[in-house]
């Protein structure tokens, strides 16, 4: 079976959210994000990441999210690259900035 992989780049200047066929569990860890088009699972791997998805539709753009959760400038790299993957693979997508 194909993954489906999405050309989408991550930009952390831009506005995204939960792709509307995906639903987050959240769990001790952080979450189980689950995809019912593409019927892909993945591991959110701590609260922090899973509380930056949940607020990105809320928010102005990806870094806004990091502000809002808290989330120290210097470790942003790293959830950056998180939510590079996410969008890779098709878990988060752009949105128009409201």
């Amino acid at each position: 079976m194909a993954i489906a992989v999405s050309e989408e780049v991550y930009d952390g200047r831009r506005a995204w959210a939960l792709h509307p066929q995906v639903s987050l569990r959240p769990e001790s860890f952080g979450a189980l994000a689950y995809h019912f088009g593409t019927r892909r699972l993945s591991f959110l791997k701590s609260p922090e990441l899973r509380a930056v998805v949940e607020r990105l539709a809320e928010t102005g753009c990806g870094d806004e999210a990091l502000v809002e959760v808290g989330v120290p400038e210097a470790e942003w790299p790293r959830y950056h690259q998180a939510l590079a993957t996410l969008a890779r693979t098709g878990m988060i997508v752009r949105r128009d900035p409201s």
